[in-house]
């Protein structure tokens, strides 16, 4: 019965549109020349609030034709499921011009005619990752300027129903329906698209994509623009082509493109560090053999006759050095003199990717005409939430207008609800940070235990170590709950951000990218900075360790040292980021979308309409773009803070950026609705988050070398104790290793049993033997490296700030060509609009006023003189 029904439905609809002679799969009215601009859905569900929501569509929709806008709505009936009704928006030429004046949206008034840049004679060479001419630019480059209602006849306008793009239309109507009142609640004056659709009365707000991307419309006034972005673009085996920036800036506009332009600079400049980054880990590798400390570790004449004091209380027995062995082997693959090259190297690399990004920037910004781009005029706006909740009112001392503002009293309570809460949070993620700690304390005597009692486990005894092995499963369990918390603090940001009524749409955007980094910063790198900086610090010395709340001993770091640990660390937490968030960004969308997909290739596109097609989408969001910055920012920490104790780190990263490019690329194209265009000039608070993150990577890396690494200790030894010339690094082990008599154990620390009865054991610290007058107190050799740890420190510190301040002096912002080309086309825009001005007063000359007139005509001209002597 129910598939007697449908088959009914199906033919009663099929003879409708049959009558009708028109494909659904339309961007455009029913009378096939309208444009949709704007496409709106809602269920008419009949509960206690339907009458409410009814009322407020009928007010909204009034006002919206009151606006000018033209609607047409679509019965349930018509719909797949027979349940969502929809109105298609459309913005006339008068609303058009109006609003396109209103946002100061500049258009076209003559074709470039400044030479394009020489061509580059290595183009033959990079033919092959080239886009077709017309993709890469899909329409010609002209001179543009604001546009005015009064000077229609100064613009190239060819066709009124083209003039404007899809996007500027889709801003125009948003701009609209996000001021639009639709009538007044609890003595309040209610408006905007927002509340609508969070109070339910609407389910969706959309623009439309021109048609579907797997194949071409068959209407010939369509672009099919999102079917040449996913042959171009969207798909993974296009990998290595360019991205068609101008067509993704059409498309989906500026701040979309900002976005996926800096993606794809960020993964060119990615390339030299992996490469550079390559080189150093296989000059570790190269020169395994060469190491002189892996060699005395893993000697059984040598490190298999040192004695280690045990690692933990009790449970531990004592260890033989030479079973760190496969360890210390790998941990040279890191812990290089090359290590310290790679560090200088990305304090320099950094500086360079930032200020040519500034350059490519500043080029986008003249080729997409933001040069003159106000973003106040955008992003000053006030935000509809803040007009309808701020009631009370002042006096703008700029436009002298009445205003909504928000009392200081008010303010300074919000402020405080959010600092504490976000204190709250990052304290949350400290005491998660010590739980782990804590674990990794308490698990360790225990995989101590389990791999000396265990049968199964001694063939890799040698390669998984208890440090190793607790060092892994730390960082997992440190992953989950990263991954936990970050879930959960995401809506706790955004909800305190709302609380705090942000004035502007930047204000709002800003506000939350700091709570939401920050967070993210303790959350991602505190496990790392443990690892870097604290742990095997502060353990103290067999008979006197320091203890976690006077219970749990400090970690001990591995006789060759914590590097290995920190690039376990790193590894695990980067991967897995990388890792997860493909998996959310690819796969959710993709299973969500699964059903529409089938019902977007099974059903005829004449019963599948365009609007119900992208109604089945996702919703791209307004913080869509937000969560891609932070995505990559967060990626950027992990490449340059941390870097020198993993060179592979860059290599990673680009393999990643090859996939997230057309990750991103594919799911905005496929699996999301079209995002409403918005305008940037740049990407915004993120670029003042990334020259903090350069800066403090110098001091990171630098810090590492010193303290983490085993370099500094070993150039000492090298340099000042060594005692043979023919082996100069010979003997390093024993030297870094101190002495300890088994009797002057505490009961506390002493090992359970001593079957081999040990008089002495070893320790990795630098103190004086039992028989010393200064029995355990730290040598001179400890201070000589102390000193020459701070003195690197120092130094590094000094000689890459100094090249990276240099290297940004000496890189301009804005390249002069760019410059030029900006000058000249402010003059020629000017002369054009002068010329203008002077027919129409030359006319008006003719016609009436003449002293009035001639007053102008003088005027006019003297403006021109001075252009051009600008």
């Amino acid at each position: 019965q129910q598939s007697g029904r449908r088959y009914n439905l199906f033919l009663k609809r099929r003879l409708r549109i049959d009558k009708r002679h028109q494909s659904k799969d339309s961007i455009f009215f029913r009378d096939g020349v309208r444009r949709i601009d704007f496409v709106l859905s809602y269920v008419d569900d009949l509960n206690k609030e339907w009458e409410k929501k009814l009322e407020r569509r009928k007010e909204f929709e009034s006002n919206l034709q009151k606006a000018g806008l033209e609607l047409e709505t679509e019965d349930k009936k018509e719909s797949e499921d027979g349940k969502i009704y929809f109105v298609k928006i459309h913005a006339p030429w008068e609303v058009l011009i109006t609003y396109a004046e209103v946002l100061n949206i500049k258009v076209p008034i003559k074709e470039n005619d400044i030479p394009s840049t020489v061509e580059n004679p290595l183009d033959c060479m990079l033919a092959p990752l080239r886009l077709p001419e017309k993709v890469m630019h899909p329409e010609p480059d002209y001179f543009m300027a604001p546009f005015s209602k009064e000077k229609q006849e100064l613009y190239l306008i060819n066709d009124e129903s083209t003039f404007f793009s899809p996007s500027m239309r889709n801003r125009i109507v948003n701009y609209i329906l996000t001021r639009c009142p639709y009538g007044t609640e609890e003595g309040k004056k209610k408006f905007g698209i927002k509340r609508l659709l969070n109070n339910g009365t609407y389910s969706a707000a959309y623009p439309l994509h021109d048609c579907q991307y797997w194949k071409k419309a068959n209407d010939p006034n369509c672009d099919n623009e999102r079917y040449t972005l996913y042959m171009e673009w969207a798909r993974f085996l296009r990998f290595y082509k360019e991205q068609p920036l101008d067509l993704i800036r059409k498309y989906y506009g500026e701040k979309i493109g900002i976005y996926f332009a800096w993606l794809g600079f960020y993964t060119e400049m990615l390339f030299l560090a992996a490469v550079v980054g390559l080189i150093c880990f296989l000059n570790g590798l190269f020169t395994m053999d060469e190491n002189m400390s892996s060699k005395e570790i893993c000697d059984p004449a040598i490190g298999g006759e040192i004695i280690m004091c045990p690692l933990c209380d009790r449970e531990c027995d004592y260890w033989r050095l030479n079973t760190t062995c496969e360890s210390s082997e790998y941990s040279h693959l890191f812990d290089n003199v090359a290590t310290l090259f790679f560090a200088i190297f990305m304090g320099i690399w950094v500086t360079l990717f930032l200020e040519f990004w500034k350059r490519r920037q500043a080029r986008l910004k003249y080729e997409w005409d933001l040069v003159d781009f106000e973003e106040e005029q955008q992003q000053l706006q006030l935000r509809p939430e803040y007009e309808a909740k701020c009631t009370q009112k002042k006096k703008n001392p700029v436009t002298q207008e009445m205003e909504p503002y928000l009392p200081i009293t008010s303010q300074a309570v919000r402020f405080c609800i959010s600092g504490t809460t976000v204190l709250f949070w990052v304290s949350l993620i400290i005491a998660s940070m010590i739980a782990v700690i804590v674990y990794r304390l308490a698990v360790y005597a225990a995989f101590a235990s389990l791999m000396e009692n265990t049968q199964t486990l001694q063939p890799i005894s040698g390669l998984l170590t208890p440090q190793l092995a607790t060092s892994v499963t730390a960082s997992c369990l440190n992953f989950v709950i990263i991954m936990i918390l970050n879930f959960l603090y995401e809506r706790i940001a955004i909800w305190i951000t709302d609380m705090e009524i942000p004035r502007t749409h930047m204000e709002y955007e800003n506000r939350l990218t700091m709570k939401m980094f920050l967070f993210q910063f303790v959350n991602y790198y505190s496990s790392c900075f443990y690892v870097a900086f604290f742990k095997g610090k502060f353990v103290g010395y067999p008979g006197a360790y320091t203890y976690m709340f006077n219970r749990w001993r400090n970690e001990e770091c591995d006789p060759a040292g914590c590097l290995i640990e920190l690039t376990t660390q790193l590894t695990i937490v980067m991967a897995g980021k990388q890792i997860w968030g493909n998996i959310q960004e690819a796969i959710v969308p993709w299973i969500c979308n699964w059903w529409g997909r089938r019902k977007a290739r099974n059903n005829p596109e004449n019963l599948y309409s365009r609007w119900e097609q992208d109604h089945d989408l996702q919703t791209f969001g307004a913080l869509g773009l937000f969560y891609e910055y932070l995505e990559m920012v967060i990626q950027f920490g992990f490449i340059t803070l941390f870097v020198a104790s993993f060179p592979l780190a860059p290599l990673l990263a680009l393999m990643n950026n090859i996939l997230e490019i057309r990750v991103d690329s594919w799911k905005l194209t496929t699996q999301y609705r079209r995002p409403v265009a918005a305008k940037a000039h740049s990407i915004g608070v993120w670029q003042e988050i990334l020259n903090g993150m350069a800066i403090l990577s110098v001091v990171t890396n630098a810090f590492i070398v010193a303290f983490t690494s085993d370099m500094i200790p070993r150039l000492v030894y090298y340099y000042a104790y060594s005692e043979s010339a023919d082996s100069p690094m010979s003997g390093y082990i024993n030297n870094s290793l101190s002495v300890f008599q088994v009797s002057d154990f505490p009961d506390r620390n002493k090992p359970k049993a001593n079957p081999e009865d040990f008089f002495i054991c070893r320790y990795r610290d630098y103190r004086y033997p039992p028989d010393h007058e200064r029995k355990y107190l730290h040598t001179m050799q400890f201070w000589h490296i102390l000193a020459a740890k701070l003195a690197f420190i120092i130094i590094m510190e000094h000689t890459v700030f100094i090249v990276k301040f240099f290297v940004a002096w000496m890189i301009p912002d804005v390249p002069a060509d760019v410059k030029a080309k900006i000058k000249r086309e402010k003059y020629l825009t000017q002369k054009i609009l002068h010329e203008y001005e002077l027919e129409k007063l030359k006319e008006r000359l003719c016609q009436g006023d003449k002293r009035a007139t001639e007053k102008e005509f003088i005027a006019t001209e003297g403006r021109m003189e001075l252009s051009r002597a600008m």
